[in-house]
């Protein structure tokens, strides 16, 4: 019969696990800022190249052939 011998582990080794995992999650946490920062330089980059390649530069952007105050297609057939 066994009458309880101490198998666990110890307080040093039970602290040291703990260390490790806030050191772990610290060192994530790092990693997954350093992607969110790229991943968002990224999308800027894209964005503005895609501005400039359209030329657009703050414009107004498409307008609508319909409604736009009188010069779209139906502006021309109102009397």
């Amino acid at each position: 019969m066994c009458l309880g011998g101490g198998g666990g582990p110890s307080q040093a080794e039970k602290e040291t696990a703990v260390e490790q995992r806030v050191e772990a999650d610290v060192a994530e946490r790092e990693e997954v800022e350093q992607r969110a920062k790229k991943k968002r330089e990224d999308i800027s980059a894209a964005l503005e190249a895609r501005t400039e390649r359209r030329g657009m530069r703050g414009g107004r952007g498409r307008r609508s052939l319909i409604r736009s105050g009188g010069a779209g297609f139906l502006g021309r057939f109102n009397s």
